[in-house]
């Protein structure tokens, strides 16, 4: 379909920047909001599910490592 290849680069991460604070432990401080319940909630089941034995309930919060 294309005549030439195409070509992901990668390169180091340089410089790094924290989100607000707003941003950070949404799920935690917004469970009610539709974008969680609706993509990431499942995604939160699928993953007990896939790794039963390795999944930990009580998640790292951001906030607690301030």
């Amino acid at each position: 379909m294309f005549r030439g290849s195409i070509v992901t680069r990668v390169d180091a991460l340089k410089d790094f920047y924290p989100a607000e604070g707003c941003h950070q432990d949404y799920l935690i401080h917004n469970p009610q909001n539709p974008y969680i319940v609706f993509n990431d909630i499942p995604k939160i089941q699928n993953l007990k599910k896939l790794f039963a034995g390795s999944y930990r309930g009580q998640p790292v919060l951001v906030t607690d490592a301030q």
